[in-house]
């Protein structure tokens, strides 16, 4: 093979020469999208950081008052709810699951009655196993009780196990009930509770009623909370 066969001719050059230059050129552009875009990142977490950092303070001034007024509460319903805790003992859970839902009536309340109708409502509660152990409680202590955490804000009974939003319909606030509720109305097969799956389940449950400045502070800390698990999320995107 002749030397001139190798050299590439001046047209061939030019156009090595012209795509090494766009490639150059796109290099540089995407170097500079991605420095531009990293600075826009770190701005807008920091403005995001800057935002957590005032709803944090907002969200942790929302949790003092809502504790403030659930202490005050505790104070009222404690010994109510405390004076049942004989009934938390174990139970022969085959006899629960035979016998269907049941309902006892430990205390009759003198407030308003819940109904289908009833779309919402405050309540404490203890629900316990055949083993005689407590899988959830308002108390704070299960073993030694000394106060009761905020109440469960029901906004949808249909969110409830069947056998609770069943079992507390006819119940009076300020009233204490046991329900016994056997598996398909409890959690059936979808969760593992108390050791297994299609477990009977008793609950003690204490329907209150609460002021409406109590129903106002929890709805104005979920709004917060909302918006700082959302900031959170956000923040945690960028910098991913």
């Amino acid at each position: 093979m002749q030397e001139k066969e190798l050299k590439t001719s001046l047209g061939q050059r030019i156009v090595i020469g012209v795509i090494a230059v766009l490639l150059l050129s796109s290099t540089i552009a995407i170097y500079a999208l991605i420095v531009l875009n990293g600075e826009k990142n770190k701005q807008t977490s920091s403005t995001k950081k800057e935002e957590l950092a005032v709803i944090t303070k907002e969200l942790s001034a929302k949790q003092d008052e809502l504790k403030s007024a659930s202490d005050k509460m505790s104070k009222q319903y404690f010994d109510t709810l405390a004076s049942f805790r004989s009934k938390i003992k174990a139970y022969n859970g085959t006899s629960v699951e035979d016998a269907g839902l049941k309902t006892f009536d430990l205390k009759n309340g003198t407030g308003a009655e819940i109904t289908d109708k009833t779309t919402s409502y405050y309540a404490y509660y203890v629900g316990w196993c055949a083993n005689e152990s407590v899988f959830d409680s308002s108390f704070d202590d299960a073993k030694n009780p000394k106060s009761l955490k905020e109440p469960l804000a029901v906004t949808n009974p249909n969110s409830l196990i069947a056998g609770w939003s069943e079992g507390i319909k006819g119940m009076r606030f300020g009233g204490v009930r046991e329900i016994d509720i056997p598996s398909p109305l409890a959690y059936g097969s979808e969760r593992e509770i108390c050791g297994s799956k299609n477990s009977p389940l008793k609950f003690l449950v204490l329907p209150i009623e609460v002021s409406e400045d109590y129903k106002k502070l929890s709805t104005e800390y979920n709004q917060i909370y909302v918006k700082y698990r959302k900031l959170q999320s956000e923040i945690n995107s960028i910098g991913a």
